[in-house]
């Protein structure tokens, strides 16, 4: 999860905050939406579901969970400062969620299935589908790019 994010970090690395809050015609949301999207669906397929309270804010749940999407309005558009607060959770929150694993702090977890089908019933298999999701969405992030 560290490389995969640092990865991403490195492609959009260099884009103005108005690239990243553009909405390339044909997606629904933007760059900086991904990154955010990242972060919550991670606390929510890891801790949400182990019964552990989240470590970001449910107003960040609810802007950035599958779902949701941005606004065109200028004032919804994510400023220079909140991305900066993003991508310091982004990098963050992997090595949080490796400490709390190894501490054994994910004992329990509901059983959930995935929009894509595949249903989760551990902690494990939870961080191999948050990792298959990330790759899915810097493929996005990458074709995005292009476009922005």
């Amino acid at each position: 999860m560290r490389k995969g994010r640092a990865l991403t970090l490195k492609v959009i690395d260099g884009l103005t905050i108005e690239q990243l809050n553009t909405i390339p015609n044909g997606f629904k949301n933007n760059i900086a939406w991904n990154v955010a999207h990242l972060v919550v669906t991670q606390q929510l397929l890891c801790y949400r579901i182990s019964g552990i309270p989240c470590l970001v804010s449910e107003e960040m749940i609810a802007k950035y969970r599958k779902g949701a999407a941005p606004s065109a309005e200028a004032s919804e558009k994510i400023t220079e400062s909140e991305f900066e607060a993003i991508k310091a959770l982004f990098t963050s929150l992997p090595l949080k969620l490796e400490e709390d694993y190894k501490r054994g702090l994910f004992k329990e977890y509901s059983s959930y299935t995935t929009s894509v089908g595949v249903t989760l019933t551990d902690i494990d298999s939870a961080i191999q589908f948050n990792s298959f999701h990330e790759g899915i969405h810097l493929g996005v992030l990458l074709a995005m790019k292009k476009l922005v």
